[in-house]
């Protein structure tokens, strides 16, 4: 292992000329000496370019002719610098890391030969610029990643997806992911055009091949949240839906099992959500509905539950302890899980019985552009 390690941080990004500057501005600031920050940019029509080449220090890579979205222009950043570097430090165009993270990424690297990739700790601000509502659905997905983070910080940092959102990944594990692939016919790449996921199909691959895949002990990355109904659902729609395409060509076997409980849980959390509308309607039609005090114990221990793990969310304020002792606000989300969860599965089941595809990449951007 190299005592100090050669890091190029790319970022893939299509029309993002609202975020990219101080994406770009944090990665040029960090305190390890980075070989090459470099912008891929993916049939950009905006100022995105423009904004890109007035930094110094920023190399703009252009796609051309690309279709296949963040996949493919991480593949062509993975072809021009494979030779050139040990690490690609990954990043969202929406997405700040504060100086301190290349340096932390390569020590936990180098610390850990058999770690193929690191993903951040990443979170989301709510903004003064944004209104109460778009506030309050942000609080609501920061609450939820640190409770992502905590889990997965719970089995030692292992994690079964690297989040593109911020991950630093070795090039001799893509490399070898890359080998693999041609082994089955596809030349493309270690990033699979197959997958809506491509963060947790590469992620299957490296643990495959007896790498291990961790959320770092201190990298702290800060992403744009979701702030309206459309887009959040267009998201989710992506991450569960692709998620959910995936594990049904994986099937159940050793290093799936742990997502196929989650969906369960997921899944099961919705049926249990369902049947306790059909139940109260059942009671209330049949006149056997009455308010009896001692089942509100159950929503207090939730909402007790809840106040305990806000006081893990990072940069935590009064208002995010409030939002998790409220019970509403928590149980709303939970309903927006259950759909997605419901019709993510519903979906992708009807699509394997009619040989239909969705195009989950062009509904997120659509959603994101409206």
């Amino acid at each position: 292992m190299k005592l100090n390690p050669l890091v190029a941080i790319v970022i893939a990004a299509h029309n993002e000329e609202s975020c990219i500057e101080a994406t770009l501005k944090a990665a040029l600031a960090q305190d390890y000496p980075v070989s090459q920050v470099v912008l891929v940019a993916d049939n950009c029509t905006d100022a995105t370019v423009s904004i890109a080449k007035r930094l110094a220090g920023v190399r703009v890579v252009e796609t051309s002719g690309n279709v296949h979205k963040k996949p493919g222009a991480l593949n062509l950043a993975w072809t021009l610098l494979r030779d050139e570097i040990d690490y690609f430090a990954c990043l969202d165009a929406d997405t700040v890391i504060p100086p301190e993270a290349v340096s932390q990424w390569v020590a936990q690297m180098v610390a850990e030969p058999q770690t193929a990739g690191i993903s951040a700790r990443f979170t989301m601000q709510p903004k003064p610029e944004n209104s109460a509502w778009e506030n309050l659905l942000a609080r609501l997905q920061k609450a939820e990643f640190a409770q992502w983070t905590d889990a997965a910080l719970g089995r030692g940092g292992h994690t079964t997806v690297l989040a593109g959102t911020a991950c630093m990944v070795a090039v001799a594990a893509l490399d070898d992911v890359h080998e693999s692939r041609v082994a089955e016919g596809v030349t493309d790449g270690p990033w699979s055009y197959a997958s809506d996921v491509e963060d947790f199909e590469l992620t299957y691959r490296m643990r495959r091949l007896g790498y291990q895949t961790k959320v770092s002990y201190t990298v702290r990355a800060y992403t744009d949240a979701m702030v309206s109904l459309r887009t959040l659902w267009a998201q989710r729609m992506k991450w569960q839906g692709g998620t959910v395409d995936d594990l049904l060509r994986l099937g159940l076997d050793r290093l799936t099992w742990r997502d196929w409980g989650q969906q369960a849980l997921g899944l099961a959390a919705a049926m249990v959500r369902i049947g306790w509308i059909a139940m109260t309607l059942l009671f209330a039609a049949t006149g056997t509905l009455h308010l009896d005090l001692r089942w509100f114990a159950i929503p207090l221990l939730f909402v007790a539950n809840d106040i305990k793990k806000s006081l893990r969310v990072p940069h935590r304020d009064w208002k995010d302890v409030l939002l998790a002792g409220l019970l509403l606000p928590q149980e709303l989300f939970a309903w927006l899980r259950a759909g997605w969860f419901l019709k993510s599965w519903t979906e992708c089941l009807a699509h394997r019985v009619t040989g239909t595809t969705k195009d989950r990449w062009a509904a997120q951007i659509s959603a994101e552009a409206a």
